[in-house]
């Protein structure tokens, strides 16, 4: 793993959004399966991620609407799926007004792919 990831994932830990320290303090952190925060896969830093499931989680600011972004994220999202990662994407804005249903979505989601293996 190179240094400077590493240093920049604990940054980001460090700064993490609102809605990052949201998801996380008030679901992930405690959740029944380890979840790591800004966990860094074959040269990308993730949001979230849990081994068992083979699980990312990302959440995106507005600049993920920007379409070098939106490139980048898709090509991003292949390179996961390639390696038998299921990626969820949420929009800020999902975790400031429909919490609970992000976390239902996680859950559900967990449970189906811990199934599956």
């Amino acid at each position: 793993m190179p240094f400077d990831l590493t240093r920049r994932a604990q940054d980001l830990r460090r700064n993490a959004t609102r809605q990052e320290n949201e998801l996380w303090y008030k679901f992930l952190r405690r959740y029944p399966v380890r979840f790591y925060r800004q966990k860094v896969i074959d040269g990308y830093i993730v949001d979230f991620y849990c081994s068992a499931a083979k699980l990312v989680i990302e959440l995106d600011g507005n600049h993920h609407s920007e379409l070098a972004q939106a490139d980048y994220d898709l090509e991003r999202t292949k390179h996961l799926n390639a390696r038998g990662l299921h990626v969820l994407r949420f929009r800020n804005d999902e975790i400031n007004n429909h919490m609970a249903h992000v976390c239902n979505v996680i859950q559900e989601t967990v449970k189906k792919r811990i199934l599956e293996q």
